[in-house]
């Protein structure tokens, strides 16, 4: 397997990865969203809360807000020292106090740890009238996506990777000129940024008569993070917890 990295911005990764088995690149797919861990409310106690929105619904999208994750510093509570019970090792206190008339932000968390804390501090979480007040404790855990999807480090996906073939019955200036993204070289039509290959361009190509094969060893693999964890971490979390699992495999069968 050789990986290679095709475009990279703060958010978002474009891998192209070939010489690989299908099964292999979907685990390393599923091992991104389900097993690499972060850090998310879980908990909220509320001293008061008088605005327009429920207890629960106000809990639910604190639940969804994106945490800066230190999962080294952390464990998993049922693995921790304190067997569950809850400590500074695998669990992070937050509390929120507001008065109105005021938008409450992401950023009115106050955390005990300066390390976890919203990834987005303009997240609105609720509008307070005059009068109404808001105070809450809330206790952010380590945890898989496997668990909650709200404790997914992002979003991995992938898609074949396309070949084009002409004949002499295609039509491939008019694939040039219908997409941005085809070009004509040397006579044969190309593909100007993979990483920008889609069904629209896909179509274009069959509708003037260009064939359009997938290389079923090649891959382009996107990883986008919702910000908990570096963007070019993700990946190599993922690959050491599949060579953890391997390892506990090969004892099991030994």
């Amino acid at each position: 397997m050789n990986i290679k990295i095709l475009k990279e911005t703060h958010d978002k990764v474009v891998y192209h990865i070939s010489d690989a088995e299908l099964s292999i690149v979907n685990a390393l797919r599923r091992l991104i969203i389900e097993e690499v861990p972060t850090i998310t409310i879980e908990e909220v106690t509320f001293a008061k809360n008088n605005s327009a929105l429920y207890d629960e619904i106000m809990a639910h999208r604190l639940g969804l807000l994106p945490l800066t994750s230190d999962i080294k510093s952390y464990n998993f509570q049922d693995d921790c020292k304190c067997e569950g019970k809850g400590c500074a090792r695998c669990q992070v206190k937050m509390v929120l106090q507001a008065k109105g008339p005021c938008t409450v932000y992401a950023s009115d968390l106050k955390s005990k740890d300066p390390k976890i804390k919203p990834v987005y501090p303009e997240t609105p979480i609720t509008i307070l009238l005059k009068g109404q007040d808001l105070q809450l404790e809330a206790t952010a855990k380590l945890g898989t996506g496997k668990q909650h999807s709200k404790f997914s480090p992002g979003l991995a996906y992938y898609r074949f990777y396309p070949i084009l073939k002409a004949n002499k019955d295609s039509n491939i200036k008019k694939c040039a000129e219908l997409s941005e993204n085809l070009e004509v070289k040397n006579s044969k039509i190309e593909i100007k940024d993979i990483t920008k290959w889609n069904e629209a361009q896909e179509q274009i190509c069959e509708q003037n008569k260009v064939a359009v094969e997938y290389d079923k060893e090649n891959f382009i693999f996107t990883v986008e993070s919702w910000g908990q964890l570096d963007i070019k971490k993700i990946p190599n979390i993922s690959l050491k917890i599949f060579e953890d699992k391997l390892k506990d495999l090969d004892k099991q069968v030994k």
